[in-house]
């Protein structure tokens, strides 16, 4: 590998030989791992990271990752040792695994999928697009192969964890928390649209990870058109956090991931899925007494009963399809009033607009006061991560070494 003088390197296998970083590609065309890439200016490949909003930090961490990356090449099965079970869905189930001749542990995303070798094939080809997804608030992708009638897409371990096992063990997430979490989601979501155009089409608390040293990716993007239609075909994904455009089979965009964040927002702040929504005598139970229209800028740092919310999470749950047919016709819904700020209450709301033209872009929501604030204020999502599932703090900064 060769170096520039920005100490940044530069990784074979780049679709654009312009930046190792930054692509912007309509229709990706990608190279086999292991092909030399030209190396940019540094004026330019500068210009392209700071477009990109990474700062000294997340740039180290960035280049760390691409040598790790470089160094361990090609995946196959036989390269891992199965260290435990992250976590299933989306068709699949989530590996810890190490990788045995560099130590790196990865997680490995298993799917099963009963289709032709030849759409098999596609999908990997596919999946490697995701080589060139790299940006700070977006999981980092390792390789894809297929082995033993399974897809494997391996990716960057977060010890965090996702925000829905998160939940389960914080009771809820505090407010300041979920601005962080919200800033760096909307830049990932704008990162994918305007740099690969591509939609996630799932977002949702278990697709949010975090780690010990407080970064904050969003992973799970609908990246292979011929994959998603395949799980499609084989698997009933979650409807739960789909728009009610999408529910009922009309074009959608971008802004269908903009409802779905809203609704992520709105379970995290409660610490509860809210279709339907709480009344009165559960939200009193989540919050205590303090449900009074006065105390509008009040954020209590914990649930006041988080058992109560484990055990009996509140109303009973819906059958699929009642749920469905709530989200499409029912109101959207909406934070307490009395318990969060109002500029959260209308973060909100914007984003739970059951008319999608009415919903926000990107950026607007970036520009928005509630998740500006974020740019001011100091909040310690390691901290909060350690404490929160028992970790050790991760060293903030690491410089990638010599390979």
């Amino acid at each position: 590998m060769s170096k520039n003088k920005l100490n940044l390197t530069l990784p074979p296998g780049s679709v654009n030989p312009v930046s190792p970083v930054l692509v912007h590609v309509e229709a990706p065309v990608v190279p086999e791992r292991g092909t030399l890439v030209a190396k940019t200016s540094i004026e330019a490949l500068q210009v392209r990271l700071e477009e990109l909003q990474m700062d000294d930090t997340q740039r180290k961490r960035m280049e760390f990752f691409l040598c790790q990356k470089e160094k361990i090449g090609e995946l196959s099965d036989d390269d891992f040792e199965k260290l435990g079970e992250l976590g299933t869905g989306n068709g699949g189930v989530v590996m810890k695994v190490m990788h045995r001749s560099s130590g790196l542990i990865m997680a490995r995303k298993l799917i099963h999928l009963e289709v032709k070798p030849a759409i098999k094939k596609q999908i990997i080809r596919e999946l490697k697009v995701l080589h060139d997804c790299n940006f700070t608030h977006i999981v980092g992708f390792y390789g894809a192969f297929y082995s033993d009638g399974e897809i494997s897409i391996c990716m960057e371990y977060m010890d965090g964890g996702s925000l829905d096992l998160i939940l389960k063990k914080a009771g809820r997430i505090p407010e300041s928390i979920l601005r962080t979490i919200t800033s760096a989601v909307l830049k990932g979501l704008s990162y994918l649209r305007d740099k690969h155009a591509i939609i996630h089409r799932d977002v949702k608390p278990s697709n949010i990870l975090v780690n010990s040293a407080g970064e904050i990716k969003i992973c799970d993007f609908g990246v292979s058109g011929q994959l998603i239609d395949s799980m499609a075909n084989s698997f009933v994904g979650t409807r739960s956090y789909m728009s009610p455009e999408r529910l009922q089979g009309t074009h959608y965009s971008v802004q269908s991931d903009i409802w779905s964040l809203g609704l992520s927002l709105v379970e995290m702040a409660l610490g509860m899925y809210p279709i339907p929504p709480p009344d009165a005598k559960t939200l009193r139970a989540i919050f205590g007494e303090r449900m009074d229209s006065d105390n509008q800028n009040h954020v209590p740092s914990s649930p006041v009963n988080s058992n109560y919310l484990q055990g009996s999470n509140g109303p009973r749950p819906m059958a699929i399809f009642e749920l469905l047919d709530y989200i499409v016709n029912e109101p959207p819904p909406k934070l307490p009033t009395g318990i969060f700020t109002t500029s959260f209450e209308d973060f909100v709301d914007s984003c739970l607009k059951k008319n999608p033209t009415e919903r926000p872009d990107l950026k607007t929501l970036m520009n928005h006061e509630w998740v500006k604030k974020a740019e001011s204020e100091y909040v310690d999502i390691a901290g909060w991560v350690c404490k929160t599932m028992d970790l050790l703090l991760t060293t903030p900064t690491r410089v990638a070494p010599n390979f």
